[in-house]
């Protein structure tokens, strides 16, 4: 049996438990991807999503667009996660592929490609071949939502989906780069659910911002780092540039124990 035949039937509308009751029970990321496509479980998600998939961008009505919520993507012993906030409406809505087809994923891959840990420095469609070296890019939401931002009940309708990646990762994960404060808002609480001792004021989030959660009996030390979001907004305005992105992806390389490329001069 594969991971789509696992996952089982697409569940019906509004089956706001369905992340909740199948995440905790997902024996490896391959069944929890299969499960994540199939969720249902905010109304105004789905209808968004769809709806976008049948109007399409103008530029790409030729092409098919995936339209289901986007499954994480790179390997199932990366050492590095990367967590941004939810997939774009014509980039990762459209390709199936977190980060692929818009313009905030052409940043992040080229960083990612600058530091060595992807196979090349951009993301076009779910088939392109490229592949990602022990990290994985994730998101505390799975749909894209209207405006670029999902409602606190959706996020965390959407948090056993994290919190279950996570635990996936977590025998060998080490650092966790988090893009935005919307994600990063999102994950402290998951990783305070999942047994990692949060420090008190919890911490706030900053570009640069560098956090150590301190190994306990059921989880190893962990490195929370803080980047902007390569947003268009972001990075057409210089709020965050090329060097300090690659910065903070090389720092949380080496934390994950992962060889990077030598810095060009």
């Amino acid at each position: 049996m594969d991971a789509a035949e696992a996952a089982g039937p697409v569940p019906e509308a509004d089956d706001q438990g369905f992340p909740a009751r199948r995440a905790p029970r997902c024996s490896g990321l391959g069944e929890l991807d299969a499960l994540v496509t199939r969720c249902r479980a905010c109304p105004r998600l789905v209808a968004w999503r769809e709806e976008v998939a049948e109007v399409k961008r103008a530029a790409f009505q030729d092409q098919e667009y995936w339209g289901r919520p986007v499954p994480g993507f790179g390997p199932a012993d990366a050492t590095v996660a990367v967590v941004g906030l939810a997939p774009a409406a014509h980039g990762g809505n459209r390709t199936g592929r977190m980060f692929t087809g818009d313009a905030a994923g052409d940043f992040l891959f080229a960083a990612l490609h600058t530091v060595g840990l992807a196979s090349q420095p951009s993301s076009v469609d779910a088939d392109d071949g490229l592949t990602l070296r022990g990290v994985r890019l994730t998101s505390p939401v799975h749909c894209a939502p209207p405006a670029n931002k999902p409602t606190p009940a959706e996020r965390d309708t959407c948090r056993s989906w994290l919190s279950a990646e996570l635990d996936l990762l977590s025998p060998g994960l080490r650092a966790v780069v988090v893009l935005g404060g919307f994600g990063w808002q999102a994950l402290l609480p998951v990783l305070a659910g999942a047994g990692w001792q949060m420090p008190r004021p919890r911490p706030v989030f900053g570009h640069g911002a560098r956090v150590v959660l301190p190994a306990t009996e059921r989880r190893q030390e962990l490195h929370l780092l803080g980047s902007y979001h390569p947003s268009q907004r972001n990075t057409f305005t210089g709020r965050l540039t090329m060097p300090m992105l690659v910065d903070v992806l090389r720092e949380a390389a080496a934390l994950g124990g992962l060889p990077v490329s030598p810095e060009v001069p």
